[in-house]
């Protein structure tokens, strides 16, 4: 009964961070024109606007989710951490024009300090959000064998 109201409040904040986070991407497409790379800012706004549409539908299905309290607050976690730190990360790099990391974008190398921080987010953030994606295949297939 616990983990089933556990699993409600995460999914409402899931949603809530979701929009959230939808509207910081929308706010940061205001900011393209003025900042350092507004190739990267473009991204830092799509990254906002895809990652927050990512934590309402994960919201939307958490209570389809079949996993542990533990591995369910590991997920939740590891996605708001996830989802937050790529649109910071990105944004950071936008409004610097740092981001060897992101020659594509137009990303210039500024300094060790800026790059070694956006290299550490944007590695911390693809280590969460594959392991995210694993958890809630997880979750989702023991699900499917429950019903089974």
């Amino acid at each position: 009964m616990e983990t089933e109201i556990s699993k409600k409040q995460q999914a409402n904040k899931l949603i809530f961070l979701g929009i959230f986070l939808f509207f910081l991407g929308l706010v940061i497409g205001l900011l393209i024109p003025i900042l350092a790379k507004p190739r990267i800012g473009l991204s830092s706004h799509l990254e906002g606007v895809m990652n927050g549409m990512f934590l309402v539908i994960l919201g939307l299905i958490w209570n389809r989710l079949s996993l542990s309290y533990f591995w369910l607050k590991t997920s939740f976690q590891l996605a708001v951490f996830g989802t937050f730190v790529n649109f910071l990360t990105i944004g950071l790099a936008a409004a610097t024009g740092a981001g060897k990391l992101l020659p594509i974008a137009g990303g210039t190398e500024q300094g060790p300090f800026i790059e070694s921080l956006i290299a550490l987010g944007l590695i911390s953030v693809t280590i969460a959000m594959l392991l995210v994606c694993i958890l809630v295949m997880k979750g989702l297939v023991n699900q499917t064998k429950n019903e089974g």
